[in-house]
């Protein structure tokens, strides 16, 4: 294996501009047609990436997508203008394979617009499990490539028009190298004979589809944990939900709405009045007096409703519970996760892949907690043992490669030890 030294800088030249400069901003139906029809016309995989908004917008659509395909060259698109105008750029690149760094960050906002690969090659995925300790799109092209790329502008408003020109020149440069980039990391993985391996997970992001919202996201406010009773929480989510509607609405990013500090000191001060409401840190700045009705009912909603709608102090458990709660709970199971963890440790150091690449440590923890029928009575045969478990992953979304890596080292784990003396868990009562 012969994976690169990321520790040590390169002294690499910078590159500063795109070889052919910068391209000019299509935002017309007619200038996309055009493009489509050069598009189509180069030859080998398609390089794409797209800038959001975050942190600034509500929304995570595309404000910008770059193109670049070898005999077509580079492609700067507005989106906003031509939404309803990209089925031609569909119909030009949606069969071919694209090659993106991150590609989950980028693939849902580009579906909303039509735009789906059929193939797809992710070059950060592939650096991981390549085995490169720096998986950054300038580190790798560094590394790989021997360019300094200059970065700086990923966390812009993108959505701000029109782009500065030094915006458009470092999003030009994100698919200037990225085709280069995809042939370093495919020949690397092929010399590590893990090209399967990069396939089944490049498919994997390319046919998953988003999670949906976690239940009870308000619970995720920054200094909730300082409050120890239902009704604050009560006045916390109702505080959020506004929020989040708010920001829903004006495609505002939440916190640009009302950040997190102000509900916590919302709740804390119980304000009963708008004055009252105003005289606290945030509340009283022109943005949220305009609100201050809303806010004011949201508080009052938690203040008053009935006791058997507020929200528990602590969330359900969706799985298993907190892993530093399993010694007390089910010693067994605890035993069989420590197995289980250092079995995955050994095989990420043996194959040099992030362990979380080798298989969900949530899987690991559910298949350790309860994922087979029964941890009173395993299986006498090794092999029953291997099968429940590979079809446990299997149910679960492990990739046949990392079944086919994983199962042996699990299967070790949860066999039970003769000499292992585990204390029973205390009774339910207890």
């Amino acid at each position: 294996m012969s994976v690169p030294d990321e520790s040590e800088p390169t002294g690499a030249p910078p590159l500063l501009a795109p070889v052919d400069g910068v391209p000019p901003v299509l935002d017309t139906a007619a200038e996309i047609a055009a493009a489509a029809a050069r598009l189509a016309a180069g030859t080998g995989p398609l390089a794409v990436d797209a800038e959001r908004a975050s942190g600034f917008r509500y929304s995570a659509r595309a404000y910008l997508i770059q193109l670049r395909r070898e005999g077509a060259g580079t492609f700067l698109i507005d989106p906003i203008p031509v939404a309803d105008s990209l089925a031609p750029l569909a119909d030009a690149i949606n069969d071919l394979e694209w090659v993106l760094h991150s590609a989950d960050q980028d693939l849902p906002g580009l579906a909303e617009l039509g735009l789906r690969p059929q193939r797809l090659f992710d070059t950060e995925l592939g650096g991981r499990l390549a085995g490169f300790e720096r998986v950054g799109l300038a580190a790798m092209v560094e590394n790989l490539l021997g360019h300094a790329l200059r970065k700086g502008h990923g966390a812009a408003d993108w959505s701000t028009r029109p782009l500065p020109a030094e915006w458009l020149n470092y999003a030009a440069l994100d698919v200037e190298l990225l085709l280069e980039l995809r042939d370093a990391v495919a020949a690397e993985l092929d010399a590590q004979g893990k090209t399967d391996w990069a396939a089944q997970e490049f498919e994997h992001v390319r046919t998953t589809e988003p999670a949906p919202p976690k239940a009870d996201r308000w619970r995720r406010t920054s200094g909730i944990h300082n409050l120890r009773r239902t009704r604050q929480l009560a006045v916390v989510r109702e505080l959020w939900t506004t929020r989040d509607a708010l920001a829903r609405g004006r495609d505002v990013a939440p916190a640009r709405i009302l950040p997190d500090a102000a509900i916590i000191a919302a709740v804390t001060a119980d304000p009963k009045t708008i004055a009252q409401l105003r005289a606290l840190p945030v509340f009283g700045g022109p943005r949220q007096r305009r609100y201050s009705r809303e806010w004011l009912a949201a508080i009052d909603r938690g203040r008053t409703m009935p006791d058997s709608d507020l929200p528990p102090l602590t969330q359900p458990f969706d799985g298993p519970p907190p892993v530093n709660r399993w010694e007390r709970r089910d010693p067994a199971a605890a035993a069989r996760l420590t197995r289980a963890r250092t079995a995955m440790g050994e095989l990420s150091t043996e194959h040099a892949i992030p362990v979380e690449n080798l298989l969900s440590p949530d899987l690991v923890r559910r298949l350790c907690w309860d994922g087979l029928p029964d941890y009173d009575h395993i299986p006498d045969s090794p092999d029953d043992l291997a099968s429940a478990i590979d079809g446990f992953l299997k149910s679960g979304g492990a990739r046949p490669w990392q079944r086919e890596l994983a199962v042996p080292g699990l299967t070790e784990a949860l066999t039970p030890k003769p000499d292992e003396q585990v204390t029973p868990p205390p009774p339910a009562s207890a």
